[in-house]
């Protein structure tokens, strides 16, 4: 059973010999070296948000509102965060949550490698995009032991769709998980007043152009007329998918279904009736829509609708290991990390994304230590109040 807090130890030694840590281990300091390092393009569509992003800002400081009452005279020597992801175990509740720019966010351009690879490095999973510089079949490999979920942005065409989907489940990710709120690109200043759009630059495609029903739509390959590639993905990018659409999702595939973004009671139910394996509750970080609710304040609604039939996982917002424990206590079984992994790509490739990991981890478990907590149980009984 790993104590992840003994990060914390081994830094205090080091410093007696006047070693630090080569990156920050706080999200304010991450964010800052990430920003300076990234050209003005990367940065932007990164950090950027919908509208004046007052949803994206208020998605972290809604955690602000929530508290927790610490627990005294227990034993909380020896921490358990470990839980199952579809049944796979895994060794705490965390994982990387989609991002469709991760392959840019490196200076190699390989940045959904090294996030597979800082993975298998932490054991924290990871939820590759369907949008990516490298195939999905690669990013699985480096995903070694540790289990991924595959993202699905639900293309026009059936044909691949399913063929992505056949993929994914072939390379043996455990699930599939399809984004609900991205059939159309949310009104985004920072990128419009640039007129940067990466994918419209060929970037993140690799599993378009490497997909065999994708290419059966080109008449010459991506390699020989990128451009019409180009134009032939922002075509068939983005079905709307209604409830409808639950049965043929569900024939594509054997993976359990995920439904990422539902935020209402009402939805979650009906998701579940109509054969959801898992509700993913987020609002996108922010990057969608704007002048929401902040997620945080909406998974514990979501969660009591639920009750416990599927598995609940939650982003937007996560910046910390205190994060990530007030959404286990607010009703989350799983919790995803973005942005703050993504600047520990910027900063280190793997290395860097994998040090995010253990910092947020470390803090996460020295919390409950302090608490009174010692199992994940432990912190849902003790539950949150609004403060």
């Amino acid at each position: 059973m790993p104590h992840y807090g003994d990060v914390q130890n081994a830094i205090y030694i080091a410093g007696l010999s006047g070693v630090v840590p080569e990156w920050p281990v706080d999200h304010a300091g991450l964010r800052a070296r990430a920003e300076a390092h990234w050209p003005p393009s990367v940065r932007d569509y990164v950090m950027g948000g919908c509208g004046d992003e007052w949803t994206q800002d208020v998605n972290a400081t809604a955690f602000r509102h929530w508290g927790m009452v610490p627990r005294m005279m227990v034993d909380s020597a020896a921490r358990d965060l470990s839980t199952t992801l579809f049944g796979r175990a895994v060794p705490s509740p965390l994982f990387m949550a989609p991002i469709g720019v991760n392959g840019i966010c490196t200076d190699d351009g390989h940045g959904d490698l090294a996030a597979a690879r800082a993975a298998a490095t932490t054991g924290v999973p990871f939820c590759a995009s369907t949008l990516a510089n490298d195939p999905l079949e690669q990013v699985h490999g480096a995903c070694g032991a540790t289990p991924a979920m595959f993202q699905l942005y639900t293309p026009r065409d059936p044909d691949v769709a399913a063929s992505l989907v056949s993929r994914a489940e072939g390379a043996g990710y455990a699930a599939l998980v399809v984004t609900l709120d991205t059939w159309v690109t949310g009104w985004r200043p920072r990128d419009l007043n640039t007129g940067n759009f990466p994918q419209l630059r060929g970037h993140v495609l690799a599993n378009y152009f490497a997909d065999p029903a994708f290419r059966a739509l080109l008449a010459r390959p991506p390699e020989e007329d990128p451009h019409t590639a180009i134009m032939t993905w922002a075509a068939t990018f983005g079905r709307v998918l209604t409830w409808d659409d639950m049965g043929w999702l569900r024939s594509l595939t054997g993976l359990p279904i995920v439904l990422k973004g539902i935020c209402h009671p009402d939805d979650a139910r009906r998701a579940i009736d109509m054969g959801a394996d898992a509700i993913y509750v987020s609002n996108h970080g922010g990057r969608q829509a704007n002048g929401g609710i902040a997620a945080i304040d909406l998974l514990p609604a979501v969660a009591d609708a639920v009750a416990g039939r599927v598995p609940v996982l939650f982003d937007s917002g996560v910046r910390s290991g205190t994060d990530v424990v007030k959404a286990i206590a607010l009703g989350a079984d799983l919790v995803g990390v973005g942005r703050p992994y993504c600047y520990g790509l910027a900063l280190g490739g793997a290395a860097g994304c994998a040090h995010v990991l253990s910092s947020i981890l470390a803090e996460a478990d020295l919390l409950m230590a302090v608490n009174g907590w010692p199992t994940l149980r432990a912190v849902r009984d003790a539950g949150a109040l609004r403060v």
